[in-house]
């Protein structure tokens, strides 16, 4: 068989599904990324785990646990991973390109606002509304994705030991994953039926998925392959930082931005929340590029519009480029510092699908490897619990006390400062999502709006 012919055929069996059809699904979900990683991953598993039966449930949590070890957003690794199974290279560019794009774009249209209309009572009602709302996807996101993650006691044990070493102990996030990998592996060691998927109504109930759990993916893993991939991935990962050092200097704000979030970028395990401490420390106290003020606003404009929440470094580097923007006019140099900072900061990420994917692909019927990795999925139940739990606190309260007690850290509301709006919204939210089984998009609808409305009337009053 010649070259071409072998090509083809391989390109064939990657198309799992028609690829004008899996490039309308991406552009689905993309729309109701809302929520953090929690919602976003339930998004996904809703969609190509239940409806569309493109993967199974296992086959999704393999994939998962997987994106979970690298630094990063996980639900757009996810994306790229899915999207790599089911057509190939192409599948993983769209679907991870998609993920991001629409909050990209609502990212620097509320940027641009920010910066010419500043904080406005429209704003802040609107703000009102919906960070109620993502309260209440979170929740329902973490009750989604622990149903059918956590199969057996052991496993819910697993969870809620990683969300106590996280809320109550503050342990490192790479010391409970590693610990999590541990306790899996000697679960099936030792105790193999906690490993066993659950016998109860689940997610795989019905026809076989597209994917099945014990099928490998076409793409062989190879060294010619790794070092093409690794090769082409930095040369457009830095291509644009060294032509923007080159024609602006690397004292320039531009340069200054790519190379701070190329290494942020690197050291994102365990999702925005562990890094974005140490990034707002950096852009507020060291560079300046905006106030720790703006930084919470711009952290609340990331929790509401669809895509990961690292998108916050975008507000970032748009505030930063406009207020020190060189030669340039000020919104062209906003523009192009949020771009840049995008571009190096999600680029990695197709890098490292594409690189590990298929070595992961020949691990999965690893019992050993299984193993680990079904423990890491049991601890992220916790982990997403663990942040959703840190929005509820920061949305229901103006003011949350960190104490420390020994061993113990934990983070206390103070309740004279409750904030009655967002608990009647957050109240309004859950009541749609669990008992009315709205859609996230519809529901992100009507708490904005409720927020506009008491703005307006406090505005009026």
């Amino acid at each position: 068989m010649s070259t071409t012919e072998s090509t083809a055929g391989t390109a064939a069996v990657r198309d799992l599904v028609p690829f004008g059809t899996a490039v309308r699904t991406w552009f689905a979900i993309s729309l109701q990324t809302f929520g953090g990683p929690a919602g976003q991953i339930a998004v996904m598993q809703r969609a190509l785990v239940e409806e569309k039966r493109w993967i199974g449930q296992q086959r999704f949590n393999h994939a998962l646990s997987y994106c979970m070890l690298l630094p990063g957003p996980e639900a757009q690794q996810l994306a790229i991973y899915i999207g790599w199974l089911l057509n190939g290279t192409r599948g993983g560019l769209v679907a991870g390109t998609l993920f991001v794009l629409p909050g990209v774009l609502a990212l620097l249209a509320l940027s641009s606002l920010y910066v010419a209309f500043g904080t406005t009572a429209a704003v802040t009602g609107l703000f009102a509304g919906l960070a109620p709302a993502v309260v209440a996807i979170v929740a329902q996101a973490v009750w989604r994705v622990g149903r059918r993650s956590l199969t057996h006691p052991a496993l819910i044990a697993l969870a809620i030991a990683s969300f106590a070493a996280l809320a109550l102990f503050s342990v490192p996030f790479p010391l409970v994953i590693v610990a999590a990998a541990v306790i899996g592996w000697l679960l099936a060691r030792f105790a193999p039926q906690t490993m066993r998927p659950s016998t109860g109504h689940g997610s795989d109930d019905g026809p076989p998925p597209l994917i099945a759990d014990d099928a490998l993916h076409s793409e062989r893993p190879s060294r010619g392959r790794a070092l093409r991939i690794l090769l082409t991935g930095l040369l457009l990962w830095g291509t644009p930082l060294a032509a923007l050092a080159i024609l602006t200097g690397t004292n320039s704000v531009f340069t200054t931005q790519g190379v701070f979030f190329s290494g942020t970028a690197l050291v994102t395990f365990g999702g925005a929340y562990a890094v974005l401490a140490y990034v707002a420390q950096q852009a507020v106290q060291h560079y300046g590029w905006l106030s720790a003020g703006e930084m919470m606003r711009g952290l609340a404009l990331a929790e509401t519009t669809p895509g990961p929440l690292i998108m916050v470094v975008q507000f970032v580097a748009f505030l930063g480029a406009y207020r020190d923007p060189g030669a340039l006019d000020p919104w062209a140099a906003a523009l192009l510092g949020a771009l840049l900072t995008t571009w190096v900061t999600f680029v990695p990420c197709f890098l490292f699908i594409f690189l590990g994917a298929p070595y992961i692909e020949r691990l999965h019927g690893d019992h050993s490897v299984s193993a680990a990795l079904t423990g890491i999925t049991a601890a992220i139940v916790g982990v997403i619990a663990n942040l959703a739990l840190y929005f509820a606190l920061h949305t229901l309260f103006t003011t949350v006390h960190d104490t420390a007690w020994g061993p113990f850290h934990l983070q206390f509301p103070d309740p004279t400062t409750v904030r009655p709006t967002a608990l009647v919204i957050t109240a309004v939210a859950l009541f749609m999502i669990f008992k009315l089984r709205w859609s996230v998009l519809r529901v992100l609808g009507i708490c904005a709006a409720l927020g506009l409305a008491v703005a307006g009337v406090t505005t009026a009053g």
